[in-house]
């Protein structure tokens, strides 16, 4: 049975999600500060640190929401895409993938941003929501390599995710080395297309 005390704590908690998701729209990780949620949350400082381990622990959960957001982005274009070939399902996750880093840019941002303490492990959480985005892209890659052994399978996976995601970070960054925004989805579907060749 919880305890009030258990429950304002996650109440406070819940709280401090929102606001720093919010915080993080707008002006991204790197400027969240522990005095400005507590404005926003209505609490003390110290209160942060009583609901929280520490700010990185804070975004950890905030980074969360979003990998669940994510994840339903990616699922409703493969259930839109059912019947197309294996190659196009991976263009279309990877459209949806793209949408969603531009639509929430400082939020999907975090994801990859978040500096971790060096002896710090990533938490089981995190890489079970990645894992859950490679296993969205290993079906259409054991379709299109039938012969590929597990492991080599699992690196095509990563491979692809690692290169649309670099596209994606350079387009929307509009980086030299990347490609113009307007023609972002062109080169992803470019990109793959040229791979995932039987």
């Amino acid at each position: 049975m919880t305890t009030k005390a258990e429950q304002r704590r996650a109440d406070l908690r819940d709280k401090l999600v929102v606001a720093a998701e919010a915080r993080i729209r707008e002006t991204g990780v790197a400027a969240l500060r522990a005095r400005d949620l507590a404005k926003d949350a209505g609490c003390a400082v110290g209160a942060i640190y009583n609901a929280f381990d520490d700010m990185t622990a804070l975004v950890m959960a905030v980074n969360g929401r979003t990998f669940q957001r994510l994840g339903a982005v990616v699922e409703a274009s493969i259930t839109a895409s059912r019947g197309a070939s294996a190659t196009d399902r991976l263009i279309l996750m990877s459209e949806a993938y793209l949408d969603f880093a531009s639509d929430n840019s400082r939020l999907w941002r975090a994801l990859f941003d978040l500096e971790l303490p060096a002896d710090g492990a990533v938490p089981v959480w995190y890489r079970t929501a990645l894992d859950r985005l490679f296993q969205h892209i290993a079906g259409p890659v054991a379709e299109l390599f039938p012969d590929q052994p597990p492991e080599e399978q699992a690196l095509t996976v990563r491979a692809l995710f690692s290169s649309v995601h670099g596209i994606v970070l350079l387009g929307l960054e509009n980086r030299i080395s990347g490609v113009p925004p307007q023609d972002i989805r062109r080169m992803i579907a470019l990109v793959l297309s040229r791979l995932m060749v039987r």
